[in-house]
């Protein structure tokens, strides 16, 4: 209510949006249309055979071949991409992570500092 607030019960006619120039229902962001493309299907032929794989198959196939032979930039694109490749398909758990010198001493900084708090 007030100044060019009208009352929430009369803001909008029945069926009629509060943006009706927004974003159509429906549409779809860029992040949802690369990977509906990268997940179509394509024909290739291997060995002289022909398989169907998805274009996100074929991208990373044509990278790693590219690298085995010695193409500097799909090494570098290749190897930007393999740590965070691993790094999903391999978690570390606490007991197998390998600490540092400096990360243990941080690490027992911290347990006297949360034990002294726990003592009155």
């Amino acid at each position: 209510m007030g100044y060019c607030k009208p009352p929430r019960h009369s803001r909008f006619k029945k069926g009629q949006s509060g943006n009706p120039r927004g974003r159509p229902a429906g549409s779809k962001n860029f992040k949802t249309l690369v990977t509906q493309a990268l997940n179509q299907y394509i024909v290739i032929t291997e060995d002289g055979r022909h398989r169907k794989i998805t274009k996100r198959e074929a991208v990373a196939n044509g990278i790693v071949n590219r690298s085995a032979t010695a193409d500097f930039r799909a090494v570098k694109i290749l190897l930007d991409i393999l740590p965070d490749i691993e790094g999903q398909t391999e978690p570390l758990s606490p007991e197998t992570a390998a600490y540092t010198d400096a990360d243990e001493k941080v690490i027992e900084r911290l347990r006297e500092r949360f034990s002294k708090k726990d003592t009155p």
